[in-house]
């Protein structure tokens, strides 16, 4: 029944998000420009864009428009893009796979790396190495993920002639749709500078997050009870302390993962890649209004289905969590 509970809060909670989100993207599209103008240009008279734009239910109430837009994007139909002349949704999906495969590769980097200098950074907080550790994670919180990029740039494929500054490289096709980096050695060498730059933005937060925490857990009873048993150093930090430091780290690292897609943008711009982010420079730059609402809507749908993944997890660790919401 908890569990139950839980999903239909969930799809309540997904569904009216959802709708918000999809009423402020529908919202601001006449700020974005007139359609007609985008569809048709200059050299077509008032006659016809009125014929059009009729055509098009653009003279119909705005909630009559908002809800022909709710119905078309419950089938997946969100509009034609102006500039690619093709349904949005089809190029967003085209260009998905490069932008999730470089959230997951900077993410990989920020777990792998966060982890063990946060652990010892709580661990030995006096020596040389963790207080270095926590001056360059100031510097690395405060420095724009864009200059960031132009600094790797600057110092590897310019200075050094190592890795790549720009572009995918060769990818493979996997399944008929899905194109990815991994699977190749030039891809993976293509896809190692936007993941250090994008990485940047979280790994400082959560180097200094799994110290905070752990420093915290370090001081309860039940680590001092485990010291008393005789259990060994590793076991007591990386099974007693680190399970209990990860409950509140996954709810951020959830809201975190999903904020680095949208963080793209900048990213896949200094390096042109191919993704969702560049997509949506390209989309402003030709004022191209379906792809851009289409784009908003997307990634508050990514948002929402990352939360509700990061709350499953939640659960899977501490499973008393959600048992005692409930109680209250």
């Amino acid at each position: 029944m908890v569990v139950l509970s839980f999903f239909l809060k969930r799809s309540y909670q997904f569904i009216i998000v959802m709708l918000v989100i999809s009423f402020i993207g529908f919202s601001i599209q006449d700020a974005l420009g007139d359609p007609i103008h985008q569809l048709v240009g200059e050299s077509v008279g008032l006659a016809e864009r009125e014929k059009l734009r009729e055509k098009l239910g653009l003279n119909d109430p705005f909630l009559t428009q908002y809800v022909r837009f709710v119905k078309n994007a419950l089938t997946g139909d969100l509009g034609t893009s102006y500039f690619f002349k093709k349904p949005v949704m089809a190029v967003i999906l085209d260009r998905f796979p490069a932008t999730l495969e470089l959230t997951l590769a900077a993410s990989f980097i920020v777990i792998f790396l966060s982890i063990p200098l946060g652990i010892y950074c709580a661990v030995y907080p006096k020596h040389v190495l963790a207080r270095t550790i926590m001056t360059f994670s100031i510097i690395g919180i405060s420095m724009p993920v864009f200059l960031t990029g132009i600094l790797l740039i600057y110092i590897f494929p310019v200075q050094l002639g190592l890795l790549y500054s720009f572009g995918r490289g060769e990818t493979l096709m996997l399944f008929g749709f899905w194109e990815t980096n991994f699977l190749t050695q030039d891809g993976l060498l293509h896809i190692i500078l936007p993941a250090i730059s994008l990485a940047s933005i979280m790994l400082p937060l959560f180097i200094r997050l799994i110290r905070g925490r752990m420093v915290e857990v370090l001081s309860e009873e039940y680590i001092h009870f485990a010291k008393a048993r005789g259990l060994t150093k590793n076991r007591i930090l990386y099974v007693h302390a680190f399970r209990n430091t990860l409950i509140p780290i996954v709810s951020v690292a959830g809201v975190q993962f999903a904020t680095m897609i949208a963080y793209t943008i900048l990213t896949e711009t200094v390096f042109q890649w191919p993704g969702m982010g560049f997509m949506f420079i390209e989309a402003v730059t030709h004022s191209d209004i379906p792809l851009i609402v289409a784009y908003l809507v997307f990634v508050g749908f990514v948002f929402m289905v990352t939360n509700t993944v990061v709350d499953i997890l939640y659960l899977m660790i501490d499973p008393t969590v959600q048992l005692v919401k409930q109680k209250f």
